[in-house]
């Protein structure tokens, strides 16, 4: 056995998840207040949610945006698909641009408790720079969006 190596994985076998960055009628984007258990406080993000088995990533982007934001969108575009954790989880994250948007009734689960803040893209490109967004999937989706509209110009 000389010369191998033998080293021990642990994976996070994850179902995948849906982002969504929801743009209102005024052009700011709804972000979203939640305390996160995993690092004790309050993030500022966009809302997301976790696959259900089989589901597909735009109906769940669809039930998310309505349970966290009380809002449902009439148009949903794929932004862009990542993985989050590569080194060490399987959890594939599908980012959604969320438009028309429609007040209706939230239902957010029992366990979050979710305070809306909108923002217009420049408020959220400094709170990203200053560090008031430290979220990466948030990060990520205003930066990528901010990128794709400075190239097609």
């Amino acid at each position: 056995m000389s010369g191998e190596s033998v080293f021990r994985r642990e994976v996070v076998e994850h179902p995948g998840a849906v982002a969504m960055l929801p743009f209102l009628d005024d052009g700011r984007v709804l972000l979203i207040r939640q305390f996160r258990y995993a690092v004790g406080e309050v993030l500022l993000e966009i809302p997301a949610g976790t696959l259900e088995k089989g589901e597909d990533p735009l109906e769940c982007a669809r039930r998310e945006l309505i349970e966290e934001t009380g809002y449902e969108a009439g148009v949903l575009e794929l932004l862009f698909s990542c993985f989050l954790a590569p080194g060490y989880s399987t959890e594939r994250i599908h980012i959604f641009v969320a438009s028309k948007l429609r007040k209706v009734d939230s239902r957010p689960e029992i366990d979050e408790e979710i305070e809306l803040e909108p923002a217009d893209l420049q408020t959220a490109e400094v709170m990203i720079s200053d560090g008031r967004i430290v979220d990466a999937k948030t990060i990520s989706a205003i930066s990528y969006y901010l990128l794709s509209r400075s190239l097609k110009r």
